[in-house]
């Protein structure tokens, strides 16, 4: 093998070994917060680690693709071309969140009543004894909320709250959620939402309540950590919605 094959392939295999490296990382950052081996804090540290292992495996993988490119070595230049792609991918689902985050308003509860929002019950205990507390943040979250989330209203229907109610069971159930309470006679759901990579809860309290002629539906999503949820409760107040309003149009 002559030496300019043997430099690219061992530059293309560093850099697709540390692309590897750098997504098994960003990977276990969020499994072990999920299952209790430490903080969503020291997650996104060792998550900060694995973007840079990822970052260094892009250049890497570069300096790979350009010696292989000149040796003309196809399978090494394939190495280089994987860890380049796997290198760019890990890295960038942190940066699309950090723009995320910086687009969206700084806050953690949304609802579709800001004035009067939704109270938990069955969840009030789990919410007084997470970070965030139980209590609706008042004028300042809800200013937030309109200037970022100005979509995010109750819903107006024409049709009796007991099948309202019932269909807000069972979107709820539909997308996955822990049904923590369901009381027809209060108008009241309560679940909680877990997310699939880091394991954060997010709780919801439903309300469906008549109001002539028809019922007013209204919905509140708060997660239980963190100051900024990047946008996750509005996504899901306006994916259950969307899927309710769907769901009873074709009752209609």
């Amino acid at each position: 093998m002559k030496v300019g094959h043997v430099n690219s392939a061992l530059w293309a295999r560093f850099g697709l070994g540390l692309a590897v490296l750098a997504a098994l990382v960003a990977v276990a950052s969020g499994t072990g917060s999920r299952f209790g081996l430490w903080t969503f804090r020291t997650g996104f540290t060792v998550l900060a680690g694995g973007v840079v292992i990822a970052a260094v495996a892009v250049l890497i993988s570069i300096r790979g693709l350009a010696t292989a490119a000149r040796a003309k070595a196809r399978f090494t230049l394939a190495q280089a071309l994987l860890g380049l792609a796997l290198g760019i991918a890990t890295a960038a689902l942190p940066a699309w969140q950090f723009q995320v985050a910086r687009s969206v308003p700084a806050i953690h509860d949304i609802t579709t009543d800001p004035q009067n929002p939704p109270v938990f019950v069955a969840l009030a205990a789990a919410r007084a004894a997470s970070p965030n507390g139980d209590a609706y943040g008042g004028s300042k979250v809800a200013a937030a909320q309109e200037a970022g989330y100005p979509d995010i209203k109750p819903l107006e229907l024409s049709m009796p709250a007991a099948q309202v109610f019932d269909a807000a069971l069972a979107i709820a159930r539909s997308m996955g959620w822990d049904i923590a309470a369901a009381e027809p006679g209060e108008g009241r759901i309560e679940a909680t939402a877990t997310t699939l990579w880091f394991g954060f809860k997010d709780d919801i309290v439903i309300r469906v309540r008549p109001d002539a002629p028809g019922t007013r539906l209204d919905i509140r999503s708060a997660s239980r950590v963190g100051k900024s949820d990047v946008g996750a409760n509005a996504r899901r107040i306006r994916a259950y919605l969307g899927r309710l309003e769907s769901r009873l149009s074709a009752t209609t």
